[in-house]
């Protein structure tokens, strides 16, 4: 069963997503509708009339107000119902969970758990995707798999010489051993593959123009439960940043996944490939933006095939482990720890 941690901050859609229809989606389990008011700020309220448990999200707006479309009961931004038809006194207990949400770097983000812990500031960073220094190309794709094992994926990236060689993948990747570091105080996992001389894959040779072998650096960040950023260099074979932490002749990207539980066993897939370089290059915008959505599929495919064999495993089935999975593990046990004060309290 997966390990939810309900006091944490997790990314709902895009802020391009949310506007004045009514987006439903299923965050840890409890189905959501978002919306904007006229003033443009997201609210965030439970998807279930109080009444006769009929979807918000499949009824109506008028102004900020969310008009049941079974029998119209009307909820305010906060989830207080206003109107209740045939009568005129409204019964105090008929309001829906309303959920503090944020917006930050492209994202709107939700708080699942106590809101009186919701605090902006645990919001991790991806200030790329709004950066105008940067171009950014996006998606969002349905996982049928455990959240957990989409961590594992993004974690051990040695997984791409096999799964996706012709895009991104090629043998120096799983070839080159990683270092790990995590930050406990901080619950960061760090994980670090330098490749000196390697091929380019066409994913990078396409976009950046580079004939010849590259220097590619993946530095792996993790931010536990929702976010994983990966720092990609990318130069010519010998070309590294200057003594001064200057790097002109490098290309860089930045890819982001946000990682969102939507059940037990199925998660909402958002990822993002910022870059540094041809910034108005359309053609390199819908090239990246379509060979990033291969590669992802191709992870989806898998994780979906591993969440069937896992669900027909028998009990007791004990995988192996071995150097490359240092930061998955580290990555499963920190999200352990988290996830116990909720197990704790259910029990």
């Amino acid at each position: 069963m997966s390990a939810f941690v309900r006091n944490q901050w997790y990314v709902a859609a895009y802020g391009t997503e949310v506007g004045r229809g009514l987006l439903a989606r299923t965050i840890l389990g409890e189905p959501i509708v978002f919306y904007r008011t006229t003033a443009g700020d997201v609210v965030a309220l439970a998807d279930r009339c109080v009444h006769r448990r009929f979807p918000l999200s499949e009824s109506r707006l008028d102004g900020d107000r969310v008009v049941c479309g079974y029998h119209g009961f009307t909820y305010d931004p906060s989830g207080t119902c206003v109107s209740v038809p045939g009568q005129t006194r409204v019964p105090r207990t008929a309001r829906v969970p309303s959920y503090p949400v944020a917006e930050q770097d492209s994202f709107v983000w939700v708080w699942i758990g106590d809101p009186a812990r919701a605090d902006n500031s645990l919001i991790p960073r991806a200030p790329w995707l709004a950066d105008p220094a940067y171009t950014t190309v996006r998606g969002r794709e349905p996982l049928a798999a455990r959240y957990e094992l989409l961590v594992d994926n993004l974690m051990d990236l040695s997984h791409e010489t096999y799964l996706h060689g012709g895009y991104i993948g090629t043998p120096e990747v799983a070839d080159t051993p990683i270092t790990t570091e995590v930050d406990e105080e901080r619950r960061v996992i760090y994980v670090s593959r330098h490749m000196a001389d390697a091929a380019c894959p066409p994913f990078y040779a396409k976009s950046t123009g580079i004939e010849g072998r590259i220097t590619r650096w993946q530095d792996i960040e993790y931010h536990p439960p929702c976010l994983y950023l990966l720092h990609s260099r990318i130069a010519p074979a010998g070309v590294l940043p200057g003594a001064d932490g200057t790097d002109p002749h490098g290309f860089h990207v930045e890819v982001v996944y946000a990682i969102t539980p939507e059940t037990e066993h199925s998660t909402h897939d958002f990822w993002a490939v910022a870059r540094d370089f041809a910034l108005g290059d359309q053609e390199v915008s819908d090239f990246l933006a379509e060979n990033n959505r291969t590669v992802v599929l191709q992870d989806v495919e898998a994780l979906d095939v591993l969440e069937r064999v896992i669900q027909h495993e028998p009990d007791g089935y004990r995988e192996l482990s071995v150097n490359i999975d240092t930061g998955g593990l580290a990555a499963r046990r920190i999200l352990e720890k988290m996830a116990e004060p909720d197990r704790a309290a259910a029990r």
